[in-house]
Order: structure tokens, then sequence, then C-alpha cells
């Protein structure tokens, strides 16, 4: 497998709650941060790290992603053991990001398979039918 695997919100958060190595690295964009909202991980005394994967408005790749997040990382004091899980939308620019990472020499790489808004629901609208809201985990919204 190109990555560590998929996992669910509640486990990804989990996660972050039981290990102080660990990072949630959200992978929106500055306009889903700013509009939609974002995870909130204070009560854990940790911060998300605000990486994007592709640009607004025209959606293209950031070139610069691995170089960008590996450089936040080493901020941090965080090295290439540190296991990260990636959040977007729905899970699948943070699916990216996770194998990119994982290419680059990172070794536990999750991608958090239903993201903060999850799957569309029956009337075609996310935030219900799974993901970080839905499930109840913290969140703010600017």
């Amino acid at each position: 497998m190109p990555y560590a695997g998929d996992v669910d919100v509640k486990a990804a958060y989990e996660a972050l709650t039981a290990s102080p190595n660990t990072v949630l690295v959200d992978v929106r964009t500055r306009a889903e941060w700013n509009f939609v909202g974002v995870p909130d991980l204070r009560a854990l005394g940790k911060e998300v790290v605000f990486t994007e994967w592709q640009g607004f408005p025209a959606g293209s790749p950031v070139p610069d992603f691995v170089a960008t997040l590996s450089a936040e990382l080493e901020r941090k004091g965080l090295d290439k053991t540190v296991q990260i899980y990636f959040l977007c939308r729905s899970g699948a620019r943070s699916l990216n990001a996770a194998i990119a990472m994982t290419q680059a020499g990172y070794g536990s790489c999750f991608n958090i398979a239903d993201g903060f808004e999850g799957p569309l629901d029956g009337t075609g609208h996310r935030g219900s039918a799974g993901g970080w809201k839905a499930c109840g985990l913290p969140w703010i919204q600017s």
C-alpha cells in the first residue's frame, strides 16, 4: 500500500488523543477553512497543521506541498516517524497527500476516509452522513 491506510474520523481523533506524536494535517483550501470550519484540537493541547493540497479557486495542485509540510513539521520538532492524519472535505485530497508524504519518506501517513464533511447524503448535501462534523468531533468556525 502506498500509505499507512484509511481510518475513520473517530479512530483518528482517538489516535490524536492517545499520543503526543500524532499530527492532524488539514489539506483543504483556505476558503474551506474560513467558510466551512476547522477541527478544534485545543482540548488536546494540539494545533491543526493547515497546508493546502490544491489551490483555490483553480483547483490545481500546490507544487511545493511536500516541501511546505515537511518544513512545518520540522519546525515543530517532528521527524519522519511522526504519525500524520490527513483530512480534507471527503477523503480524496487527503488520500493523495498521504501518498505524497509517504513517498517523501514519512512512514505513518493515514487518510481520514470521510474527511471533515463526509459523503453526500440522500439530498446531495455534506455534513450529515459522516465525517468530522457529523460525528460530533470538536470544530470551530470563523
